[in-house]
């Protein structure tokens, strides 16, 4: 295989080479090139010897410059190649319980080994050969596996894959290359949940210091379910079940190891009506893109850019909106706010999740519809402020193709999103423009 090139950075080591749009990469020193692993992992040392063709005759050239520089060369894609999607038809896929009509990207699975190391996403092994670990391993790549169970006859149900048990193996001979990986284990009531998640977790262990980290996160169950496995969401007291466990092993871990290695979502800790750990138990947030200590971060953020803010500010009210989950705790801060600026009011307003079912209690899937729907003729103040995971990560876009400006325009007033931060939460409750 071979890549066409589609640009030449000016002034690079590829411009000086005279390498010229439409020339197609064949190898780097001796190694075929696939893909952008292959490019970047060959493109590393000082000396590189090309060989491309242009207009179907092969020509060469050799290539002089610092280590680790970019040779300056562009593609098509990003990947050089096209994305792998999953092979998994899992009980408890969220892409599979999605409405028709939404934008096509939604509904592409990804299980791509090379934007796990790369952009940090989550793979399954299961499309996955031994020459694949064997680059993996090469390479030195480390990368996010979700395990989900480490029962091979539970994985292959849960993931309705006959590979799926065996691929497990991979585990093993990535953690023995001394490469580390993060885990994740989407949580299903009474299916990997109680002995079967001690067991996991139990296993996951047994390759430490090389698992970095494992989250449990709870399954989500919209109401677009029909003609799926029968799944339902967790009750208050199997949450805190799931809790119990997790802070278990996780005690033992850093008694065995200085690092607790597994966490819940913080999902868990509002299901079972519990109060969030400590800001110690979350280490360095190794899980933090997963949903594991955003609110404790959030809370101690907004402490302290309350110690140090401006207090002459004029008076205020803004509405909040989030997901049903989270609501308890953002009137917590919402009351820390006012307490130490009584000119603010910070009203917060749950969104029951209409388009997904109620069962959805997350911000990030609230929709620009729900939004208008349940605050059309509220008095909302001067602004109505959102998280910013409602929305598209490159646009103000929400899950259902409604823009920021629809909600703007339905409800009259402004809207400004914010992201997971405690210092621009507070500068966004008190109008400061940053």
């Amino acid at each position: 295989m071979a890549a066409a090139v589609t640009g030449v950075a000016p002034r690079s080591p590829a411009f000086r080479a005279k390498i010229k749009p439409g020339d197609v990469l064949v190898s780097i020193n001796g190694h075929e090139i696939n893909d952008v692993l292959d490019y970047m992992f060959y493109c590393a040392e000082d000396r590189l010897e090309l060989v491309l063709e242009r207009e179907g005759k092969a020509f060469s050239r050799v290539v002089y410059k610092s280590e680790f520089d970019e040779l300056g060369l562009e593609f098509k894609s990003f990947l050089m190649d096209s994305k792998r999607s999953c092979c998994n038809n899992c009980i408890f896929c969220f892409i599979d319980q999605m409405p028709k009509g939404m934008r096509e990207t939604l509904y592409f699975k990804d299980d791509d080994a090379r934007l796990s190391f790369l952009q940090g996403n989550y793979v399954t092994l299961t499309n996955l050969q031994d020459k694949d670990i064997d680059r993996i391993c090469e390479m030195r790549l480390n990368i996010n596996v979700s395990v989900h169970t480490t029962n091979p006859e539970l994985r292959c149900k849960m993931m309705h894959n006959r590979f799926a048990g065996e691929k497990l193996k991979y585990l093993k001979q990535i953690a023995d290359s001394g490469l580390m990986m993060n885990c994740q284990i989407v949580c299903c009531p009474e299916i990997n949940d109680g002995d079967e998640l001690r067991r996991t977790l139990t296993d996951l262990a047994a390759l430490m210091p090389n698992i970095q980290s494992v989250a449990v996160v709870p399954v989500g169950v919209t109401k677009f379910r029909q003609g799926l496995y029968p799944l339902r969401p967790f009750r208050p007291e199997e949450a805190r079940e799931v809790i119990d466990i997790i802070e278990g092993k996780a005690a033992e871990c850093l008694d065995k190891w200085g690092t607790r290695m597994c966490y819940p979502a913080d999902e868990f800790y509002l299901l079972a009506g519990r109060e969030l750990p400590g800001t110690e138990f979350y280490e360095d947030y190794p899980q933090y893109e997963n949903g594991v200590g955003l609110l404790r971060s959030l809370y101690d953020e907004v402490s302290e850019a309350l110690e140090d803010c401006d207090t002459d500010i004029p008076p205020r009210t803004v509405t909040l909106a989030t997901g049903t989950a989270a609501e308890g705790f953002h009137r917590k801060l919402a009351e820390m706010i006012m307490a130490k600026l009584p000119q603010l009011t910070v009203n917060v307003v749950g969104i029951v999740n209409h388009f997904f079912g109620e069962t959805i209690t997350v911000a990030g899937l609230v929709t620009a519809g729900d939004l208008i729907e349940q605050l059309r003729g509220r008095e909302l103040g001067d602004q109505l402020l959102i998280p910013k995971v409602m929305l598209k990560a490159d646009e103000p876009i929400f899950l259902d193709d409604l823009s920021v400006s629809d909600v703007e325009r339905e409800l009259k007033i402004s809207v400004r999103a914010s992201r997971n931060d405690g210092f621009e939460y507070l500068d966004a409750v008190m109008g400061i423009e940053t």
